[in-house]
Formats: structure tokens, sequence, C-alpha cells
């Protein structure tokens, strides 16, 4: 059993990602003829461009299918106005322990995909630490490798896309 992950995304990063699923949609009946022209050419074995078309459209079926997910699970709502509280739609500036700060952005990796901003999920073992905590608080994660990390939460912005 799955549980479905929702994603949280601005309205313009929820639109946008609903007109690339659109346009690969209203593409596929020219992927189709592509396939269909080449396959005309001749055996099928040797055929390169058959097999470049046929692997275009795998590739945009995967794509298809990877927008209808994440729009169907999609939480849709402008970013957070309140500042020091970490949630999804923050830009969060972290510290592990004495090092230097890092900024991320808290929430789904389409979202960012526009910025220079690392992006951290919530449903990471740090995005979750880090969720709900204060600017001045410090949590602890685990790390894949079964030890513990502490970060701290120097500061929690609104992602201004």
């Amino acid at each position: 059993m799955t549980d479905t992950q929702v994603t949280w995304l601005t309205q313009d990063a929820y639109d946008r990602l609903k007109q690339e699923l659109d346009e690969l949609i209203a593409n596929r009946p020219v992927i189709a003829a592509e396939i269909n022209a080449r396959r005309e050419e001749g055996d099928l074995k040797e055929n390169g461009g058959y097999h470049a078309a046929r692997e275009e459209q795998g590739q945009q079926e995967a794509r298809i299918r990877q927008l209808q997910e994440l729009l169907r699970t999609a939480h849709v709502g402008t970013p957070p106005t309140s500042s020091d509280v970490a949630a999804p739609g923050m830009v969060l500036k972290i510290r592990y322990d004495d090092e230097d700060s890092e900024t991320v952005l808290l929430g789904s990796r389409e979202e960012g995909s526009h910025g220079d901003l690392q992006v951290i999920s919530p449903n990471s073992p740090l995005g979750a630490a880090l969720l709900g905590a204060r600017a001045g608080e410090t949590r602890e994660y685990q790390l894949p490798d079964g030890g513990n990390m502490k970060v701290s939460l120097v500061s929690a912005e609104p992602f201004r896309g």
C-alpha cells in the first residue's frame, strides 16, 4: 500500500505544469504520425528514425503520467505570508552544526525549477524535521547511513517565485 504524497504548488506553477501537460497531450498525434512515417521506411530492425520516434514517445508518455499524478495530488495555494516558521513554500536558511548557512526552498522540485535554489521536499527526512520549526530552533533527523544530523533554522521567508 502506498501513501499518496501531496505536493504544494503556487497557482503559477500549477498553471505552468498544466500547460505543459496540455501541450504534451496535444502532441500525441504528431508523434504517432512520425512513428507511422518511419515504420513505412522499411526494416524496423535497422530503422534508427523509427526507434528514435518510439523512444521520444515513451519519454513523453512518462512525463504525461508524471504531470497527471503531480497535478492530481497537488495542493494549490499562495505562498505563506508569515515568516520565521518552516512550512511548504518557504525559503529556509539552515545551518548544520557550526558550518556555514545554506538557503533552500521547502517544496516541490517542480516549484523551484525556475530558480537556483536547492529544493527540499517536505516528505524528505530533512524536510520533515524542519516542518513547523521556528527561527532559532534546532532539529535532528536521520541520515541514510543511520546516523543523526542536527540542523538549525536560521530564518524562513515566503518564496517569491
